[in-house]
């Protein structure tokens, strides 16, 4: 088994995919974690230094070398989903889309300061703008879609449960 976790920032896809691993036994790995391990700075240095393009090749490289582990849950970062070989790379787990509005990541993000695409900018008009781009992208790519919540605990039992009603059609499939 190896969920894969995608959705916008701040959508939870970290604290959902800690406490869903410990649930279900399975061990968590954060992309955006293993990146600023491999790369010895935070992803906020990252962009600024190195530029976005850079961040997403190391992105790939992390999706990569994890997207080959088993019984795993990996948290993405929310841009993942914007090139196509970490599009590929989902086809290799069942992926959870976990949505989020607008309105919710204004006020999970009002105070964060690690967040290099809100920097300096209006930060509704730039969430509606990722928005448009990805939001199209997680749906078509998600096998699992849940709903906002505010109890990451209410998320990680629903995926549980939808798994198991998955795993029970395919169990009687002829």
């Amino acid at each position: 088994m190896r969920l894969i976790i995608i959705g916008s920032m701040a959508s939870g896809k970290s604290t959902v995919g800690k406490k869903l691993s410990k649930k279900l036994g399975l061990d968590f790995f954060d992309i955006d974690n293993e990146i600023e391990n491999n790369a010895g700075a935070k992803i906020a240095w990252i962009f600024d230094v190195e530029g976005e393009e850079k961040f997403r090749e190391r992105e790939y490289e992390a999706f990569s070398n994890l997207s080959s582990k088993k019984n795993c849950v990996i948290s993405t970062g929310g841009g993942i989903v914007l090139r196509e070989e970490n599009r590929e790379l989902l086809c290799n787990g069942t992926v959870i889309y976990l949505e989020i509005s607008i309105q919710t990541q204004l006020e999970r993000t009002i105070n964060d300061q690690d967040r290099p695409l809100l920097y300096g900018v209006n930060k509704e008009k730039a969430l509606r703008k990722i928005a448009k781009i990805r939001n199209p992208i997680y749906e078509a790519y998600s096998d699992i879609t849940i709903k906002e919540t505010n109890d990451p605990n209410e998320v990680a039992d629903q995926i549980v449960s939808k798994l198991k009603n998955e795993r029970d059609k395919n169990k009687y499939k002829v």
